[in-house]
C-alpha cells in the first residue's frame, strides 16, 4: 500500500458548498458540456435502453450475491436473483417497464434476462466470489474540496489484511481500446481522489472488470498524478461556473451522438434547445449553498 501524506480536506467550520461533481458528470461535460446542460441544469428525461439497464440488474445481482454466506456465493445462486434484481429496478424505475412494452410472449424479455446470466457466467470466470470478503458495497464516498463536493457509489471496496484498498468497478460492456483506457480510468482515478483525501490512503490498485467479454484492466495510481486529477476536477468545475454564468454549454459533436437522446434539440444536429432556466438554476444553487 502506498502511504503518502494527503493534505487536509475537512475545514474545521463548515464550508459552504459551491458545487458537486460526480464522475458521470465531470465526464460529460469533458464529453459535451451542452449534453451535461440538459442533464444536469435542464434535468431532461432520457429514455431507459436495455444495456443500461440490464447493467443495472446485474450490479444488482453482485451486491446481493455478496450478501451471502460465501458458500452461497455459486454461478447457480447468481442466476437464480436475476429475476428479483430485475423486479427491484422495476419498482424503483418504473419506466423500464416500456423496454417490453410490446413483446407480447415475453420471448425478448426472457432473451434479455439470458443475456444477463451469461455476464454473471463470465464474472465468474474472473474471480470466485466465494473467495473474497469485500470491505463495502456500492460504497457512497465524498469528500470536500475548497468548497467542490466530489461524490461518487463505488461498485466494491476490497481491503487487506495489511490495509491495502482495492477499487472494483463492473463494467457489462467490453475492454475499450488501448487509445480510449484514460477514459476508462476517469471515473475510477476520480474515486482513487476521494480515497484517498478522505483515508490518507492511495487505493493500490483500480480494477475495472468488462464482462461482455471477460477482461479486466488495472491501474496502479501515485500521489503526483491523483495532485493532477484533482487540479483537473477543480478546472472542470471553474469552466462549469463560467458556463453557467453566461448561459453557453456548447455542443461537442463526435460519434457519440448517434446514441444521444437529445440530438433533436441539438444545435449540432439543427435543433434549438429550451431557454436557459435561470430562475430555477438559482432556486436550487440557493437551496444547495444552504444546506
Amino acid at each position: 500500500m502506498t502511504e503518502v501524506d494527503a493534505p487536509a480536506t475537512h475545514e474545521p467550520l463548515p464550508v459552504a458548498i459551491l458545487g458537486s461533481l460526480s464522475p458521470s458528470r465531470a465526464a460529460d461535460f469533458k464529453t459535451c458540456p451542452l449534453l451535461y446542460r440538459f442533464r444536469c441544469i435542464d434535468r431532461l428525461p432520457e429514455a431507459p435502453s436495455r444495456a443500461a439497464t440490464r447493467g443495472t440488474v446485474v450490479h444488482a445481482v453482485l451486491e446481493d450475491l455478496f450478501g451471502l454466506p460465501a458458500a452461497e456465493r455459486t454461478l447457480d445462486t447468481a442466476k437464480a436473483l436475476v429475476p428479483s434484481a430485475w423486479a427491484r429496478v422495476l419498482e424503483e424505475s418504473p419506466e423500464s417497464a416500456s423496454l417490453f412494452g410490446d413483446d407480447v410472449s415475453g420471448t425478448e424479455l426472457a432473451e434479455w434476462l439470458g443475456s444477463a446470466a451469461g455476464l454473471l457466467e463470465n464474472y465468474f470466470d474472473l474471480e470466485d466470489p466465494a473467495r473474497i470478503e469485500p470491505a463495502a458495497r456500492e460504497q457512497l464516498v465524498e469528500v470536500v474540496i475548497d468548497g467542490l463536493r466530489l461524490r461518487g457509489y463505488v461498485d466494491r471496496l476490497d481491503v487487506s489484511p495489511a490495509g491495502d484498498i482495492r477499487v472494483i468497478d463492473y463494467k457489462t460492456g467490453s475492454t475499450p481500446r488501448e487509445a480510449f483506457e484514460a477514459k476508462a480510468l476517469f471515473q475510477m482515478k476520480f474515486y482513487a481522489l476521494v480515497l484517498w483525501r478522505t483515508r490518507g490512503v492511495i487505493p493500490r490498485q483500480l480494477k475495472l472488470m468488462y464482462l461482455a467479454d471477460t477482461d479486466s484492466l488495472s491501474y496502479a495510481p501515485e500521489a503526483d498524478e491523483l495532485d493532477r486529477f484533482e487540479r483537473t476536477l477543480k478546472a472542470i468545475w471553474a469552466a462549469i461556473e463560467r458556463a453557467t454564468q453566461t448561459a453557453d454549454f456548447r455542443p461537442s459533436p463526435s460519434r457519440l451522438c448517434d446514441w444521444c437522446d437529445h440530438q433533436a434539440i441539438c444545435p449540432a444536429k439543427g435543433g434549438t434547445p429550451p431557454p436557459f432556466p435561470r430562475d430555477a438554476l438559482a432556486a436550487a444553487q440557493g437551496d444547495r449553498r444552504a444546506g
